[in-house]
């Protein structure tokens, strides 16, 4: 079968043969693997990415999600194929055995991941976010919040999201506004809008996760200031049922250019709509120590960044392949040079040879730098020559904005000659 969304070939060179992942399986996180699960998972990932998340990206792009009644409506293939991807084990593919993942390393959980972006970008988003989330929380969050939160993530029942930014403020942190008052049980009433929150709300899990940038009244001026707060949809009770509705409210929607499949939200909190047992103000739980937020949203936004860049190599890459296989199969022109008449497949031409190999370069380039950062987290995380931490955190640091810029630009670019390489066929829906 021909590869049309990411070659296999490609993906065993990067992750066998260059970043040599088998020798990760020498330390103990991840001793229970080798190359044949490896090659499972890749393997299933591809089919799921196939069958359930392919089948509905056109459709999604053309029924984008909506609001109606105080209810986000989504096609209900996202949710089969959400469904499908949490049953496969994938959201805790490399959470470690305690809280329920696989112990796969960062790098081959990436390469899983490029399949289904590559498939569905929009569909994906959705577990992407949420496995952002209860990363940070693992990282930062208390025992309690592991197993009152992190766990449901992790088999399906909650889902997760980032609330940054705010209307008046953007993505200048330094702005926020949104206020949390700590209340006499030690839990906190947030106060505030977000806005640009994907997957803000939806009916996909029984429950989403919010965490939210917030101020405690007399902390330090600016982005010092920022705590990190859980605000989850509904009251979580401490047996880990669901209580009452929580005091955030979906304000609007906002439609994305691309990603239109992902139901992007104005979320409001504390207008006094929901009141879970009278008291106004959005539930909230501090994460870690007060004025800290910042640096612990920084665990998910450096995730995130990786995420989007592989993200865009993904969609380079399957347009990439996807104007190959045309390039082969249409006939135009004849050869340069020879007097016989006979149309030759367009991939003969020098101009689209050259737009090619200017694609792949792109999106070949682009998928082994954002792989390369996924084993900068396995060293990181397993090694145990503290030299060795040190430089890859450190090489990790100067490449996460990197591996975010370089394939959003150039992959479009990559994208752009996908178009052109198909002729009048790249312009028509």
């Amino acid at each position: 079968m021909v590869d049309s969304l990411i070659s296999r070939r490609d993906l065993e060179f990067l992750l066998y043969e260059w970043l040599d992942v088998e020798s990760l399986t020498k330390r103990s996180r991840f001793q229970a693997h080798g190359r044949d699960s490896f090659d499972a998972v890749l393997d299933l990932s591809r089919d799921l990415a196939i069958e359930l998340f392919a089948t509905h990206n056109k459709a999604a792009d053309a029924n984008e999600p909506r609001l109606e009644d105080g209810r986000v409506h989504l096609l209900p293939e996202v949710a089969s194929a959400v469904r499908a991807f949490t049953e496969a084990g994938l959201v805790g593919a490399s959470m470690t055995e305690d809280v329920g993942g696989q112990q796969l390393p960062r790098v081959v959980a990436g390469a899983c991941m490029a399949l289904f972006q590559a498939a569905n970008a929009g569909t994906t988003s959705y577990p992407f976010l949420t496995i952002a989330n209860a990363n940070l929380l693992l990282a930062h969050g208390s025992p309690e919040q592991i197993d009152r939160f992190v766990r449901p993530m992790v088999d399906g029942r909650f889902s997760g999201t980032m609330c940054l930014s705010e209307p008046q403020a953007g993505s200048s942190l330094a702005g926020v506004a949104t206020r949390a008052i700590e209340a006499d049980d030690g839990t906190y009433r947030l106060f505030g809008n977000k806005m640009w929150i994907s997957g803000g709300d939806f009916e996909l899990t029984a429950h989403i996760v919010h965490l939210v940038l917030a101020r405690i009244p007399g902390g330090p001026a600016g982005v010092r200031g920022l705590s990190l707060f859980i605000v989850p949809k509904y009251v979580v009770e401490s047996d880990g049922t669901l209580g009452d509705r929580n005091d955030v409210v979906v304000a609007g929607l906002n439609h994305k250019m691309g990603y239109r499949g992902t139901v992007n939200t104005v979320l409001n909190f504390g207008e006094g709509v929901n009141r879970p047992g009278g008291a106004p103000g959005a539930v909230g739980y501090l994460v870690g120590q007060p004025h800290r937020g910042l640096a612990y949203m920084f665990h998910m936004m450096n995730e995130m960044r990786v995420g989007v860049g592989l993200g865009a190599a993904a969609l380079g890459y399957t347009a990439y392949l996807k104007s190959v296989e045309y390039a082969r199969t249409r006939a135009q022109g004849r050869r340069a040079g020879s007097s016989d008449e006979t149309q030759v497949p367009i991939i003969q031409h020098a101009d689209v040879r050259r737009m090619l190999l200017a694609q792949k370069s792109y999106v070949e380039g682009a998928l082994a730098l954002n792989l390369y950062c996924g084993r900068l987290i396995d060293e990181e995380q397993t090694t145990t020559d503290a030299e060795s931490r040190e430089r890859a955190r450190l090489l990790l640091e100067v490449l996460t904005p990197i591996a975010k810029s370089w394939p959003s630009q150039w992959c479009l670019r990559a994208n752009s000659l996908a178009i052109q390489v198909h002729g009048g066929y790249g312009y028509t829906r």
